[in-house]
């Protein structure tokens, strides 16, 4: 594609009269605009690195810099809600920082990833907030946080609090990992109690920890808790067993709360029971749960996709989709954790001591838009609204991240819906030498992005790598679910 920058200052059209030059700096032309809502044609004005408004297509429209998006979608930049970046745990750390991460997810459609801030033993939450919040400056788009809280005293409260001052409202809590970030049932409720205040919410990984150990204590007895038995060792009634527990303590509190990751129907369900029942709660499905299956586990290198909770069955995954049709799903995220071949294969034959996670961030939009728009499954405005727009609202950054109403930042992703192309590590961004999608073919891709209204990356290539990254402090989670 030839540059998507047109010199000269002509105007566009002759629909609605001529608009002033001083009214934006950037128009972009001749697209189809996608937002959660709608879809159709329009023009975006731009100005000051913010969305000043959209007009009819070709509406006479004078500026420094016009866009043509001719044959494109024009949508707002992806939010990413599940990014770990540069991430410890378990003697290992992530092999990316805010600069990488973040130019990985630009070439991938997203403008805005949400990070998170867990204490290690003997740390608070409040300073490990701070130091993460401090590189978000690294980035080549913006970035949020999660707080995380492991274990209670009585500096805990006071800390939340002033962390929902700053703009960092959610707070990310596991129910596994003994010794190294589960929080107890205890904790948790203390917890959602403290954010109710201050329009904050928990961010829960739920699996039930006796239920685990006890999968993997039974599968060690029979020789088969290497990586080609991931699927054993973490089971799906852990996964519904945590999510029954963690609901019940929102529900007794009447506090919003939000599933991470969730894998299986049945899990889904007790949310939307939940829901029905005037609980604020939310879903998180992940791309690779939508796309991959159980069946890689008996391949050559069943290694390379050992993530919590494990790849499940074919039947599972398939029946997964109709929770995006149907409403129920909230957000789709990467749960982005960009570990290499080395670290994946140190520990392969004890999924014990191996880093669980895989890299996500530059696939999650192409491979879901691929299977599930493209797949003709859900409507590309459903689709925006679970990759951009909705993981938004949940996280207290609508409508300034995921749409494209006045005011919002001009992050915008000139999408092609046709492109066609294969998955392969090489042509990656994410600092890996692995990715799970590796000769996957799908459709769609980004033909260019502009972060706050700045042209970054175009044809699958940064074209400005100055990092202009910000934190972006979160307002109260008052979002509805879509």
């Amino acid at each position: 594609m030839n540059s998507l920058l047109a010199d000269g200052q002509a105007p566009v059209g002759a629909l609605g009269g001529q608009v002033s030059r001083t009214a934006c700096d950037t128009v972009i032309k001749g697209g189809t605009v996608v937002e959660s809502a709608w879809m159709g044609p329009a023009d975006v004005l731009i100005k000051d690195g913010q969305v000043l408004g959209l007009v009819a297509a070709g509406t006479a429209v004078e500026a420094e810099v016009q866009i043509d998006a001719g044959g494109l979608w024009v949508m707002p930049g992806g939010v990413d809600p599940h990014c770990h970046v540069g991430f410890a745990s378990g003697g290992f750390t992530s092999l990316d920082n805010y600069a990488t991460c973040t130019a990985a997810a630009v070439l991938g459609g997203t403008t805005t990833i949400v990070d998170f801030a867990i204490p290690a033993p003997g740390e608070q939450p409040y300073e490990v907030a701070v130091r993460q919040r401090a590189k978000a400056a690294g980035g080549l788009c913006d970035s949020a946080l999660h707080t995380s809280v492991v274990e209670w005293d009585s500096t805990t409260e006071g800390q939340l609090r002033t962390l929902a001052g700053e703009g960092i409202v959610t707070a990310k809590m596991y129910t596994t990992y003994r010794g190294e970030t589960m929080a107890s049932a205890d904790t948790i409720l203390r917890t959602m109690r403290a954010l109710q205040p201050v329009g904050g919410m928990v961010v829960v990984h739920c699996e039930s920890n006796p239920i685990i150990e006890e999968d993997q204590r039974l599968a060690a007895l029979a020789g088969r808790i290497g990586s080609a038995h991931m699927a054993q060792t973490r089971s799906e009634l852990a996964e519904t067993a945590s999510v029954a527990e963690v609901l019940s303590l929102a529900e007794r509190l009447g506090a919003p709360v939000y599933c991470v990751h969730q894998s299986t129907p049945a899990a889904i369900e007790l949310v939307a029971a939940a829901r029905r029942r005037g609980l604020r709660a939310f879903t998180e499905t992940v791309a690779h749960h939508l796309v991959l299956d159980d069946s890689l586990y008996h391949g050559e290198h069943p290694e390379r996709w050992v993530c919590c909770p494990p790849l499940r069955p074919r039947a599972t995954v398939q029946a997964l989709g109709r929770y995006l049709a149907n409403g129920e799903a909230t957000t789709i995220a990467s749960d982005h954790c960009c570990y290499d071949l080395a670290q994946k294969e140190s520990h392969k034959d004890d999924v014990r001591h191996m880093p669980n996670g895989l890299p996500g961030v530059q696939t999650r939009l192409p491979v879901t838009f691929s299977a599930f728009v493209a797949g003709q499954v859900i409507s590309p405005s459903r689709w925006v609204d679970l990759v951009a727009a909705g993981p938004a609202r949940a996280n207290g950054l609508y409508p300034r991240k995921g749409s494209l109403a006045p005011g919002a930042d001009a992050d915008v992703v000139l999408w092609d819906p046709h492109a066609q192309w294969t998955v392969t590590a090489g042509a990656l961004a994410q600092q890996t030498d692995y990715t799970p999608y590796e000769g996957v073919e799908v459709t769609g891709r980004p033909a260019a992005v502009l972060v706050r209204g700045h042209l970054v990356a175009q044809d699958g290539q940064i074209v400005d790598p100055a990092p202009t990254g910000r934190h972006v402090p979160a307002g109260p989670v008052l979002g509805r679910h879509p």
